[in-house]
């Protein structure tokens, strides 16, 4: 086993993958032996390995912080480091106490290991890309003219036709065109429930296929895949600096700078004003560049914001950017689109009314007609009757009216379905009794047509657009939150509009909206709240999703345009996730404030323990590299 194991090993790979890590246990090796040659009296052993260790371990923060020096023409913590190492290096061989040159190359070591810390707790972020990069095959089985070839995924184009087996990841975006399987999508909608899958579904890459065979038609380029999106975009959301770090950065240089400065006057005034002598005043003034640096502050913000990233698009919700993790938990009013964000997006017959005869029999004479319509109501009541295995026979002259309704004729009689308006063409006056339950329907926010044969009205089916399950439950939740307003825009009309807010618990509802008064209405909501999230699908969504603080898009049956126009995608179609993405950011933007918190009390208390004397070189050291590790692992508690 051993052996198998150190064949495994390999040190060029270690070298590649953790650079940092190596050159920090080379520099911890070469400190030993010097202190232990100086121990032994060897003082010129000790003064050849000292200089290898400062180089191998202060190398990188050398070289980034020249690059800052001479590029940007700013000054940053990592050369004040180096600066205050060389200097007690110096200050030891002046006054040949040479175990001054081991608190400086203390100083290295930790500021080394500090700095390998951290790019392996980056790198703990980003296993969330590589397993995404991972669940994308290379290579696809494409059917062609009942030939099987396995290709480069590259080289697949918009309708070619591409087998999945079971077990297999599926390769692409596209349609089953044959055959029933289940799907594992927890890699891109972040649900750990397998979906069921069947002709005219829709399947994306890197989900895993489950036990059935699949033919699946090519609906788009695999560049451009669900997949391949979400893994650009949480690479971006990962180098794109929110406003607190852009900030802090800015802080940064400026207070390099005073820190310099003041360092400078504490090596000169002392002697005179507090009549310390010059090797204390020396001494003094490097920790305090050391345990002044602002290492600690700048680690408060970015390891917390992209730990929350990564976590969020574990479970399935996509932030583009730490900026909007960082401004969803700060938002007070929330703005939802209607039709396939609190609904399904999709008519269901919701009622079905006889007059003569049984409900079966109204539906089988709609479904008749309405099987030769693709208006989404014609689907719904032929999909009405399929599931309840029906039975009707072909209509002929089938035609429809647009806006008003379909006639065909069934077994020789002349059948109508259609609206209000449309039945009056045939018989003028309607029963009343008829039209109260039409409006009584309508009132509910359901959509009814009626059922003629040969002018007699045989009954009513009222469709409607289902009410999503989570979406009353979301509400009430986020009243909890502290959210002081939920609205409902749509372009529907206002009872429906009316009737799917009330079920909801919505108070404020603006319907027959154009897309540029969602816009309007977002921008009236950030008036009064500042924060205002909007929640939408659809291209009408578009403009108000990009005005809106935070615009959150639906992202398995968004649009395109959506997508790409949001900040935050919950990959599944399940509402709850907002919420989740909302105590997600509230709890990012905790830890943000309790880390710099600690991070400037610990400076402070430093730096008192430096002017009273209670601290030397390696202690300042610990402390000023222990704290920046703590932040670090304290905004690392986001991925668990």
């Amino acid at each position: 086993m051993a052996q198998t194991y150190l064949s495994q090993f390999s040190f060029k790979r270690l070298v590649q993958t953790h650079p940092d890590a190596l050159a920090a246990a080379a520099c911890a090796i070469l400190l030993t032996l010097g202190w232990l040659c100086l121990s032994l009296g060897w003082i010129g052993i000790a003064l050849l390995i000292f200089p290898a260790a400062y180089v191998i371990g202060g190398y990188e923060s050398t070289k980034e912080g020249l690059m800052t020096l001479f590029i940007e023409k700013e000054l940053d913590v990592d050369l004040l480091m180096i600066v205050a190492a060389l200097g007690a290096a110096i200050l030891g061989l002046w006054q040949q106490d040479y175990y001054l040159i081991v608190d400086g190359g203390m100083l290295i070591l930790i500021f080394a290991v500090s700095g390998a810390l951290e790019s392996i707790a980056m790198q703990r972020t980003e296993q969330n890309i590589r397993s995404l990069m991972a669940t994308a095959p290379n290579t696809a089985i494409v059917l062609n003219e009942q030939q099987q070839q396995e290709i480069d995924i590259a080289k697949l184009q918009v309708g070619d036709l591409v087998l999945v087996k079971p077990g297999e990841l599926i390769p692409v975006d596209g349609v089953i065109i044959e055959g029933w399987s289940t799907v594992n999508q927890a890699s891109i909608t972040g649900e750990s429930v397998p979906v069921d899958k069947k002709v005219g579904s829709e399947v994306f890459a890197g989900t895993l296929n489950g036990n059935g065979a699949l033919k699946v038609e090519v609906d788009r380029s695999p560049l451009s895949s669900l997949i391949q999106r979400v893994i650009r975009l949480v690479k971006e959301a990962q180098t794109e600096a929110p406003p607190s770090q852009q900030f802090i950065e800015r802080f940064e240089r400026s207070y390099a700078r005073i820190i310099v400065l003041i360092g400078l006057l504490l090596a000169i005034l002392p002697p005179f004003l507090l009549g310390w002598d010059w090797e204390t005043t020396i001494y003094r003034a490097l920790i305090f560049l050391v345990v002044a640096s602002p290492c600690a502050l700048m680690a408060a913000i970015m390891p917390t914001l992209l730990s929350g990233i990564a976590r969020g698009a574990k479970a399935g919700i996509l932030f583009k950017n730490g900026r909007q993790l960082e401004k969803i938990g700060k938002i007070k009013a929330i703005a939802f689109d209607k039709t396939g964000t609190l609904t399904e997006g999709k008519l269901e017959v919701a009622e079905i009314i006889p007059i003569e005869g049984h409900c079966d029999r109204v539906l089988e004479l709609a479904a008749a007609i309405e099987s030769r319509s693709e208006h989404p109501i014609g689907e719904a009541i032929t999909q009405a009757a399929l599931q309840k295995n029906l039975q009707w026979q072909n209509a002929s002259q089938v035609q429809a009216q647009t806006g008003f309704g379909i006639v065909g004729e069934v077994g020789g009689k002349t059948v109508k379905v259609g609206k209000t308006a449309f039945v009056r063409q045939e018989i003028a006056h309607l029963n009343p009794e008829l039209i109260q339950i039409n409006n009584r329907l309508e009132k509910q926010g359901k959509t009814v047509v009626w059922v003629l044969e040969d002018a007699k009205v045989i009954g009513l089916i009222a469709v409607a657009d289902t009410i999503r399950k989570e979406a009353a439950a979301l509400v009430k939740e986020l009243k909890q939150l502290g959210i002081k307003q939920v609205v409902l825009l749509t372009g529907d009309n206002q009872v429906t509009a009316d009737s799917v807010a009330k079920s909801l618990g919505i108070e404020t509802v603006y319907a027959e909206l154009l897309p540029e008064d969602k816009l309007t209405v977002i921008r009236q909501l950030q008036q009064k709240y500042k924060n205002v999230a909007m929640v939408g699908d659809g291209i009408n969504d578009a403009p108000a999703l990009a005005m809106a603080t935070v615009g959150i898009a639906m992202g398995a049956a968004g649009n395109d345009v959506a997508l790409e126009t949001a900040d935050v995608i919950l990959m599944s179609n399940r509402l709850e996730k907002l919420s989740q993405a909302i105590n997600l950011a509230r709890r990012a933007n905790r830890i943000i404030k309790q880390n710099i918190t600690f991070a400037l009390s610990f400076i402070f208390l430093l730096l008192i323990a430096n002017f009273t004397g209670n601290i030397n070189m390696p202690l300042g050291v610990i402390g000023h590299e222990g704290s920046t590790v703590l932040v670090i692992l304290s905004g690392l508690r986001l991925l668990f």
